[in-house]
């Protein structure tokens, strides 16, 4: 659940910081003469790689904007198609619109991310990319899909914006494609604000998102930006120096603040185990970063008359099923409409719709106590064993 359960003095402090000692400046690059030698979004850039141990990080202002960034990197434009799940926020489909593609959404199993059959069921001649989503900090399958995406030769940029500091087999999620893509937004793991983070082990990639992301600019070594070139068209992405500041201390919390999740997440779902629901699939257990405890009930009747029960008793859900409207492609007629795609919407995603429909997640906050988990478990157990 969200950096702002331990927002707190070191944050404050960095924010006061930054601002008695750079000269007032907030923009990422220039005013050399002024600032210092105060530059915390590079300093943020460096600081997340050598976390990740990957080679290169690029800052940008928001989580969609570092799909956007990092689908334009990867050369999607018009014409091609690019593959993600039904089961994403909004955001991942708009940047694949952003970028002229055409968004191919497909099934998810019951990990709640992408079904690798449905992905090798949906590649053309015109599949570029494939955007799994490690959705509510767990994992896609990312062996499957990249043995899929290697096959076809379909590049793969994994959606992490849900999943800061989750791994799969021992590497850190948003590591295991070509690019990765993270947001720090409000309700995320780590939190800026708004912004989100770019990640690549090619040159060539992390040039391309570094120039979309600032208009273009070629970042010469002997230039100043002022008469250096742009080695091609781009958008203004830039994160500012407040919020890489405040990205640096969050950054330093996420282990102990996971480690709060995990042990929490834990102990709430070893009290459910004996009950009459089906757990989330988890391909890696040992990499989901706690944010949730999921389960299936088997009819949907049931999930609502749970969900109907645990609001009465001050229990919410987190987006399923409270927000999924904004998490499940079904619901994004609007879209449909408006760029002329799945106009027939209600013959798709019907394997998803029974899975997203008896499924219930259960916040798990870093800072639950005791207190707070008891409620929530005997709740939780008192309500089940009413409804199912």
């Amino acid at each position: 659940m969200p950096g702002f359960e331990i927002f707190g003095r070191e944050e404050k402090k960095a924010i006061i910081d930054l601002l008695d000692n750079n000269g007032g400046v907030l923009f990422a690059h220039g005013f050399d003469n002024i600032r210092n030698g105060i530059y915390k979004v590079r300093e943020f850039e460096k600081n997340f790689s050598d976390k990740l141990n990957i080679k290169y990080a690029q800052a940008v202002t928001s989580g969609s904007s570092a799909i956007k960034v990092g689908l334009k990197a990867l050369g999607v434009k018009s014409g091609d198609e690019v593959i993600t799940q039904s089961h994403t926020f909004v955001a991942t489909v708009e940047a694949i619109l952003e970028c002229g593609a055409k968004p191919v959404i497909v099934d998810i199993d019951e990990s709640l991310n992408m079904s690798p059959d449905a992905f090798e069921n949906s590649i053309t001649e015109k599949t570029k990319v494939v955007i799994p989503v490690h959705m509510a900090g767990v994992s896609a399958k990312m062996n499957e899909i990249k043995k899929i995406a290697k096959k076809y030769k379909i590049k793969i940029l994994e959606d992490t914006a849900q999943a800061c500091g989750g791994t799969f087999r021992g590497k850190y999620l948003g590591t295991l494609g070509d690019i990765g893509a993270f947001s720090f937004d409000a309700g995320k793991t780590l939190i800026t604000g708004e912004g989100g983070m770019v990640i690549t082990n090619n040159r060539k990639l992390y040039t391309q998102a570094r120039a979309y992301h600032d208009h273009g600019h070629e970042y010469s070594q002997t230039k100043g930006r002022a008469i250096e070139k742009a080695i091609r068209t781009g958008f203004n992405y830039r994160m500012t120096e407040v919020q890489a500041a405040i990205g640096l201390v969050q950054l330093s919390k996420l282990d102990s603040l996971i480690k709060l999740q995990v042990n929490n997440k834990k102990i709430i779902k070893t009290a459910l185990q004996n009950l009459p629901i089906r757990f989330r699939e988890i391909p890696n257990p040992e990499g989901d970063i706690g944010d949730s405890v999921i389960f299936f009930t088997e009819t949907k009747k049931q999930a609502i008359e749970i969900v109907k029960k645990l609001l009465e008793n001050g229990i919410g859900t987190k987006n399923l099923p409270d927000a999924l409207k904004w998490h499940f492609a079904k619901y994004w007629k609007h879209m449909f409409k408006e760029y002329n795609f799945y106009n027939d919407n209600k013959n798709h995603w019907k394997k998803s719709e029974k899975i997203l429909s008896c499924a219930i997640a259960i916040p798990v906050m870093a800072k639950m106590g005791q207190k707070q988990q008891i409620k929530i478990i005997d709740t939780l157990v008192k309500i089940i064993k009413s409804c199912v």
